[in-house]
């Protein structure tokens, strides 16, 4: 089924149809016969099954020893491979519309509409970096309090800029100018339930005022004083040093400017600081369109992107206005310095999620999830690494304890591929089927 008819039969809450039954007489199923992919990372297993109550993991196991309930409806999946939903640890939401990025786009309707796409991608649960408005938590709660028919979301609500500096989008964020204040908007963001907090350290080439040492610090300190992980976006290898002294939990982009050296590596193991995302798509995106890019004719790229906007990714006008950018020409030099010092990364160790930071203009919800896992392997990962990183390494980055990894008391979120996304990466696009909580929505087609 096609995203463009999956969108009039999405509702808030709707009990989604599964294989044979309907949702509301189908509170037990037992999907069998299939290679289970669990999200530890490990290696797959064959002839697997697994038992899902009221949209929770029951037992998963091989499919000799299944005892399945007399009541439970079973889905054959022979020759499937089945993974955890995959989990996208850096986007933006409801806030474009085709190739404009607005605050009064953040709609309740243009939210759901962006996590039923990622949803139907694959991509079960997304982290939203610091550009929601509050009615993102109302969504959120009454995800958190049934079985949702889209992607889960975790949110750090408003993000923290400085004064003058870049990040976030007018409306939204409120700019800080001091230590005192950046503290207060952190807790503010605390006190409305945000899962972590994210801010913008950068001076966009050197164009814009850059967030002082004490203010970063104070809001390092003020997320760790709420109990919560503090995650920057970064561009330097300086700003990379200096959070890391600081205390920062994760970073949300690859160092762009510079190689990272063995002794920040040394420095990050060392005190737990985690890449949350490498965003290796978003540096990809940020001049492929400056030309006619090839995902242009690729179905599975289309199927969630409006005409307007591919007709403007398509256009030479545009396109021309892309490459004639005079940062144009570093741009792909900061996407091979980012794959460059990803594999450094991951060949130290250290731990590190699958984001995409889609969501901006032409940075497609989705595909992008799927774009960024072939960087990844592109970059030197092998494709189970890859894997790892956008399911159970994701959770573990974010703090999420019931999803990531199909085990008993998990959430029945997963995806089933026609092909071994171990094999080649580029299987997890050949999607089957798409369940969130143990029950079917609408995915794209392979």
């Amino acid at each position: 089924m096609k995203l463009k008819s999956i969108f009039g039969h999405l509702a808030m809450g709707a009990a989604l149809a599964l294989t044979g039954a309907s949702a509301a007489s189908a509170e037990t199923i037992a999907v069998t016969n299939f290679t289970l992919i669990d999200g530890r990372g490990g290696a797959a297993v064959p002839n697997s099954s697994m038992i899902i109550t009221d949209g929770r993991i029951i037992w998963v196991g091989p499919a000799s020893q299944a005892r399945t309930p007399p009541d439970a409806v079973v889905v054959d999946l022979t020759g499937k491979f089945v993974t955890p939903g995959f989990i996208d640890t850096h986007i933006h939401l409801g806030n474009t519309h085709d190739l404009v990025q607005k605050e009064e786009f953040f709609t309740r309707e243009n939210v759901e509409k962006d996590l039923s796409t990622y949803a139907a991608y694959g991509f079960t649960s997304v982290a939203i970096m610091g550009t929601d408005k509050d009615l993102i938590f109302s969504v959120r709660k009454q995800q958190r309090a049934s079985r949702p028919t889209m992607a889960r979301l975790y949110t750090s609500g408003q993000g923290i800029v400085f004064h003058g500096g870049y990040g976030g989008v007018p409306g939204i964020n409120t700019p800080v100018a001091t230590p005192r204040e950046a503290a207060a908007v952190v807790d503010a963001q605390a006190a409305k339930g945000a899962d972590y907090i994210k801010f913008w350290l950068d001076d966009e080439l050197h164009s814009m005022p850059k967030m002082p040492p004490q203010i970063s610090q104070a809001v390092i300190d003020a997320a760790h004083r709420n109990g919560l992980k503090a995650f920057a976006h970064i561009f330097y290898l300086e700003d990379a040093r200096r959070l890391t002294d600081q205390g920062i939990d994760g970073f949300v982009h690859s160092v762009r400017d510079a190689d990272i050296d063995p002794a920040l590596l040394r420095d990050m193991k060392a005190k737990g600081t985690v890449q949350v995302a490498a965003t290796l798509s978003r540096e990809a995106a940020m001049f492929a369109y400056g030309r006619h890019a090839p995902q242009l004719d690729d179905p599975f790229f289309r199927q969630s992107t409006s005409p307007e906007t591919l007709r403007q990714l398509d256009s030479p006008e545009r396109q021309k206005q892309v490459s004639s950018a005079p940062v144009f020409p570093e741009l792909p030099k900061f996407f091979e310095r980012a794959k460059a010092n990803f594999k450094k990364l991951a060949d130290a160790g250290l731990p590190f999620g699958a984001g995409t930071d889609s969501g901006p203009p032409g940075r497609v919800a989705g595909y992008s999830g799927h774009w960024e896992m072939e960087l990844m392997v592109a970059a030197g990962v092998t494709p189970a690494q890859a894997l790892h990183a956008a399911t159970g390494g994701a959770a573990k980055i974010l703090g999420a304890q019931d999803i990531g990894t199909l085990e008993r008391a998990k959430w029945a979120d997963f995806v089933v591929l026609d092909a071994d996304p171990l094999q080649n990466i580029l299987n997890t696009r050949k999607i089957s089927a798409v369940y969130i909580a143990g029950r079917r929505v609408p995915s794209v087609a392979p």
